[in-house]
């Protein structure tokens, strides 16, 4: 529960930390606090942080790619073209665009702006980006369950009780399927092997 969360000040490790849920947000205002790169996806400052306690210090990046500032962005603007980036200046754009204030960028944007630049489509636009945001483009998706199912089956194999199965895979899988498909929060916890110890026994029949 996030109510029940520590300040990170006060977090001495990163499994410490990862046993708590983290908005992007936090992540961000977090690395930025500490003098580190805070720009990214959820997973990438997770990573940052993950570094950070390991005493690996990722600095904001001192080497800037002079891009193109553009004062007048247009919706027929390329990405590519216009400086785009998950920035202050084009959430406030975005913002008047769709009225919406404050404004966050969504997965599938992050995705989709990850997709332009792995592919170079120097013919996707601001116009594009604005239908991936009201959901009317399906350039690219972001996949929460297979981000959920790593990160599960990555807490599952560091806890000292999955050494006790000889097919950790199987179990984590089987796990996993029970907190799918039900309310539960996605995310591993020990208490899963007890209640679901006689759907594992099914399966080491």
């Amino acid at each position: 529960m996030i109510e029940n969360r520590p300040d990170f000040d006060k977090i001495t490790s990163f499994d410490e930390f990862n046993k708590h849920y983290w908005y992007r947000e936090e992540l961000s205002k977090i690395c930025k606090s500490l003098g580190l790169e805070y720009k990214g996806t959820k997973q990438e400052l997770n990573y940052i942080i993950e570094q950070y306690f390991k005493g690996n210090l990722i600095k904001k990046s001192s080497i800037k790619n002079e891009k193109k500032q553009v004062e007048n962005i247009t919706l027929d603007m390329p990405l590519l073209e216009c400086g785009f980036s998950f920035n202050a200046k084009f959430r406030e754009y975005f913002s008047i665009l769709t009225d919406v204030s404050p404004f966050k960028f969504t997965a599938d944007m992050a995705t989709t702006w990850r997709k332009v630049k792995r592919e170079k489509d120097g013919k996707f636009t601001i116009k594009d980006l604005l239908k991936v945001y009201y959901g009317e483009s399906d350039y690219a998706k972001y996949d929460h369950s297979v981000c959920q199912w790593n990160q599960f089956l990555k807490d599952f194999s560091a806890d000292e009780n999955s050494r006790n199965y000889s097919n950790k895979l199987k179990v984590a899988s089987i796990l996993w399927k029970e907190v799918r498909n039900s309310e539960k929060e996605k995310i591993y916890s020990k208490n899963l092997l007890t209640e679901y110890e006689h759907k594992i026994r099914e399966y080491h029949k």
